[in-house]
């Protein structure tokens, strides 16, 4: 009843439960370009909310489709979350007013040409502006683009669907009507396309696992019951799960969105251990009472070492201080063992109202393939032991060849997979403009109104025209680029002054600026200029190349080159993250430039998260040798069973390398989490191989064969499980998802051999069989519960069932 209450609470906490619309930050708040990175929002706003439409058709170019642009740009700022759209329809021109002495502004395209002849005409104008060169028109391959400003309250809450459902009706409408084809990109849009896949594949995978583990469920036990309940019990858990997220007030992300099928895989395990010690222990008397009454008290410690060493492998990442990790962690743990106790209430419980196991039921105990697979183990590990060393020695030498190729490399679209139209469309913008992903350069001049400073600024020009020439790069904008643009206004609009002042025409053209109106060409200043003057903007976009490509770009060029133009002699430099400080000797005047924006801090972010999971890894390590050593008080044992189920991580390293799988955070997130899976057989088997050991007399040999034939079965049993639960993710859009699903599901696989053959042969080469019994360790409590069960047995020789004829399963057991 307290159950049913408790999950009715939860189910009604699950209702709260809400997706993640936002990348996590997982860059510390402390890391100074974590901190850096605030406070240019805080001058200059967003980087990372512009959606941005391409296209490539000469056909956008006759006054027809032009005029179905412009429409679709007025139809797009009308759209609630929209703040702004850029595009060819609404370019704004600079202008010199002579009477007044200032310049203005104007739209190009106002009036609206009526002829295509006019078009043409107003469409050189454009091209005639050098401000727009390789921005919103590429010249050379006639492609060009719309940058749609979106709402930053909008893009983080549930909103944003809305939004983008909005903005590709109207993209669609257009599109339909020109059959011109539409490319969309920019964060807004992937952080739409991976929410939405996140929320399908969370419903997917949660049936997929469901259906794998009931299949395998009957196929094991080939009973309608062994399904149903294990389903039952996952079921709720599953409602459990949720309830924790709604509870704990987190949201559905990538990462939580995979708990849900991954309790179900990894709790099924619970219900098939019991199921099995229930079988076995029903077929060795006959009595279902006493069979149900064993498996509560001879496997629940078992099982809560098991679920332990499992939780182990999520709860180390609540030590990362990363809010998307320490949710995962945090949810994971719980619904762990919160499926332990579940699994240990009504497995047992719904089972003592049914039927006892019927001969059929129980003939899996017996099923050939199985026993002619546990005899051909026992066979190696007692005859071939030499070759299990050779192959282990030549498998180890191949796994560390192939971690050494392992690369880390990481991308802002890394989950996506590669014929995915989000990749097409962002390699369809990479190719015209060079990427779309935000890259920001911001320089403090160290003094107010230093901006405007012509040194200032011809520096400023200088890295500019660096930055041009790196084909990874579109086209850097900044205050440069305006002051230029005035400077072609000065002369009429000639192309060939599109350039910075000289000495002789600063004081015009700044006269000129200073008087100019305050708005469109004001807030255009702003968004590039500080409002003191003293801090510019060079605001670029980068294609999503990866960590390492953009690495050697930050470290290898642009670093250099700033060290270049803004170092030299009588200048100390001073380097704080990204941000670099050029010191004057001479008067003490500091002059930063700093490296900024959504793409470095993601990327930083993916290779802290790597980090941290490398020490997620060490720490699951040593807290898995805990509890080993706690459980058995044996440094033999503790190095005995490591050995196995590090065997396992180390293949998965190596087929990494091989087939090029790059290390990233979803692939450096299985290592932990199968450390603390794979642990379970061990313990499981050991715990086995201690009572054989008593029973046989010490015999080494003798208990690992006893060993295999018993706990061998259930190992079997739930290893597949595992292995079908975990390769469902195979089929998942999204790359690292993927990688997660095949390197589990092969690291458990090879975990299972790993324990039936290197385990047992490892016992028989080094263990001697004797022991000293230590009070204070847990397995001896294991260890009193199968020689209690033994006793049992040797008691069931004196009694009979005596049976109740009107009901027969109501057996009572009568000494004679």
């Amino acid at each position: 009843m307290l159950l049913a209450v408790l999950t009715a609470f939860m189910a009604y906490k699950a209702k709260d439960v809400e997706m993640s619309y936002d990348f996590a930050n997982v860059v510390s708040p402390e890391d100074p370009d974590m901190r850096y990175f605030q406070r240019f929002k805080q001058t200059f706003g967003e980087d990372g909310n512009i959606l941005v439409v391409g296209l490539q058709d000469n056909k956008v170019y006759k006054l027809q489709h032009f005029r179905a642009l412009d429409q679709l740009i007025k139809d797009l700022r009308q759209v609630e979350g929209v703040k702004a759209v850029i595009a060819l329809p609404n370019l704004v021109q600079v202008a010199k007013d002579t009477a007044q002495g200032r310049f203005t502004t104007r739209k190009i395209f106002t009036p609206f040409p009526q002829t295509q002849h006019g078009l043409d005409s107003l469409l050189q104008a454009v091209r005639s502006q050098g401000f727009y060169e390789g921005q919103i028109i590429n010249e050379k391959t006639g492609a060009t683009l719309l940058a749609v400003t979106l709402d930053p309250a909008y893009l983080n809450s549930a909103r944003r669907t809305q939004v983008m459902d909005n903005i590709l009706e109207h993209t669609h409408a257009f599109s339909k009507t020109t059959s011109i084809q539409l490319h969309y990109a920019g964060l807004p849009f992937v952080r739409s396309v991976m929410s939405t896949k996140v929320a399908e594949e969370m419903q997917l995978f949660l049936g997929l696992a469901l259906l794998v583990t009931a299949v395998s469920l009957f196929l094991f036990f080939r009973s309608f019951y062994a399904v149903l309940i294990p389903m039952v019990v996952i079921s709720v858990v599953v409602v459990w799960v949720l309830g924790v997220i709604g509870l704990l007030g987190y949201k559905i992300s990538l990462l939580t969105g995979l708990i849900p099928s991954i309790i179900v895989v990894i709790g099924i395990p619970n219900s098939t251990y019991l199921l099995a010690r229930y079988h076995q222990d029903y077929r060795r008397h006959g009595n279902k009472v006493l069979a149900l009454t064993r498996v509560i008290s001879k496997i629940g410690l078992v099982n809560l070492v098991n679920n332990t060493t499992t939780a182990i492998g999520f709860i180390v990442f609540t030590f990362t201080h990363i809010a998307i990790l320490y949710e995962f962690g945090v949810v994971a743990g719980i619904n762990i063992f919160v499926t332990f106790f579940i699994s240990m209430i009504l497995v047992p419980a719904l089972f003592s109202y049914l039927p006892p196991p019927t001969p059929r039921q129980l003939r899996h105990l017996d099923a050939k393939p199985l026993t002619k697979l546990l005899e051909f183990f026992d066979f190696i590990v007692h005859r071939k032991r030499h070759l299990v060393y050779f192959f282990l020695t030549v498998v180890m030498a191949l796994s560390c060849w192939g971690i050494y190729k392992v690369k880390t490399v990481s991308y802002m679209v890394d989950d996506l997979p590669a014929e995915s139209s989000v990749n097409a469309d962002l390699a369809f913008l990479e190719r015209h403009f060079n990427g779309v992903m935000p890259l920001e350069v911001v320089v403090n001049t160290g003094s107010k109104q230093g901006v405007m400073r012509l040194p200032n600024l011809r520096k400023l020009e200088e890295l500019e025209d660096f930055l041009r020439t790196q084909p990874i790069l579109s086209a850097p904008i900044s205050v440069v680029g305006l002051v230029k643009t005035a400077t072609q206004a000065f002369y009429e609009g000639d192309p060939a002054s599109y350039r910075l002042p000289d000495n002789t025409e600063r004081n015009f053209i700044f006269s000129y600026l200073a008087g100019q109106d305050k708005g469109e060409n004001q807030r255009l200043l702003r968004a590039f200029v500080d409002s003191t003057g003293q801090t510019a903007r060079i605001s670029l976009k980068v294609a999503d190349v990866g960590s390492r490509e953009l690495d050697t770009l930050i470290l290898k060029k642009i670093k250099p080159q700033v060290r270049e133009i803004y170092g030299g002699q009588g200048v100390t430099l001073t380097e704080e993250g990204n941000t670099m400080t050029f010191i004057r000797d001479d008067t003490g005047s500091q002059t930063s430039v700093s490296l900024t924006g959504t793409t470095l801090l993601f990327i930083k972010g993916n290779e802290y998260l790597i980090n941290n999971l490398r020490s997620s890894l060490l720490l699951a390590f040593g807290l898995v040798t805990l509890t080993i050593a706690l459980l058995f008080k044996s440094i033999r044992v503790v190095v005995i069973s490591l050995i196995p189920n590090m065997i396992p991580l180390l293949i998965a390293g190596g087929l990494m390398g091989f087939f090029n799988i790059p290390l990233k955070p979803s692939t450096a997130l299985i290592f932990s989490i199968a450390l603390g899976i794979a642990i379970d057989d061990s313990i499981h088997f050991l715990a086995k191989y201690r009572h054989e050991l008593q029973v046989n007399g010490f015999n080494v040999s003798r208990a690992i064969t006893a060993s295999l034939e018993e706990a061998g079965t259930s190992m079997i049993y739930t290893s597949i499980i595992l292995f079908f639960g975990f390769v469902i993710f195979a089929f998942s859009e999204f790359g690292g998802t993927k990688a997660l699903g095949v390197l589990m599901s092969v690291s458990l696989l090879i975990a299972l051999f790993t324990n039936l053959v290197i385990l047992p042969t490892l016992l028989m080469s080094f263990d001697s069989g004797k022991y000293q019994r230590d009070p204070y360790a847990l397995i001896e409590q294991i260890d009193e519960a199968y020689m209690e069960e033994a006793d049992e047995e040797l008691d069931l020789a004196q009694l009979t069932l005596k049976m109740d004829q009107e009901n027969p399963a109501n057996g009572k057991l009568q000494r004679v």
